[in-house]
């Protein structure tokens, strides 16, 4: 869910204002990384060690550590999902964000008081919570890409393509904002 740089943006720059509280792991890090680097080999570790330094230092308290222990006393269809259960267990979270939700059955996280979502259901609910939070920090995201300046019709047309249709929608209805 990290992978896309437009989604992974406005999740973090929502996190900085404190909209929602982000919390990821090493191991998510890790996960995101490399599938980027599988898709888009022209990307260097380098420069995704710098984003996901930026990130740890934009939000501080998001990174969770300690969950290695429980991973393996977890069941999920794809095992190696489970760290990412086993993260949102210790940092206390009430969501997983992601595009896989078949990957995090309702009643494999139900007695852990979490549930799957996906971003686009989630930043859409936080745009109806949050309007004004919402609005400023999808413009200050938006204002950020300077090279080449992406105008706000060619912002929100890159938010629906990265899977994020109502989320955009509901910030079209405001682009004079953004």
């Amino acid at each position: 869910m990290l992978y896309s740089a437009p989604l992974r943006d406005l999740l973090l720059e929502l996190a900085v204002a404190d909209v929602y509280r982000a919390r990821w792991s090493a191991d998510i890090h890790r996960e995101w990384m490399n599938a980027l680097l599988r898709k888009k080999p022209h990307r260097t570790r380098a420069a995704l060690e710098r984003t996901r330094e930026l990130m740890n230092r934009a939000v501080l308290d998001a990174q969770v550590t300690g969950y290695e222990r429980i991973i393996r006393h977890l069941e999920l269809p794809d095992a190696n999902d489970r760290h990412v259960l086993a993260a949102a267990i210790v940092g206390g979270c009430d969501v997983i964000l992601t595009m896989n939700i078949r990957h995090f059955p309702a009643k494999a996280l139900a007695d852990h008081g979490i549930t799957a979502e996906l971003p686009d259901a989630f930043l859409a609910r936080a745009f109806d919570h949050t309007g004004p939070s919402f609005l400023a920090s999808a413009a200050r995201v938006r204002q950020r890409l300077l090279k080449p300046p992406v105008g706000i019709d060619a912002y929100l047309e890159t938010l629906a393509a990265h899977g994020l249709e109502a989320t955009a929608a509901k910030l079209k209805a405001y682009s004079g904002q953004l």
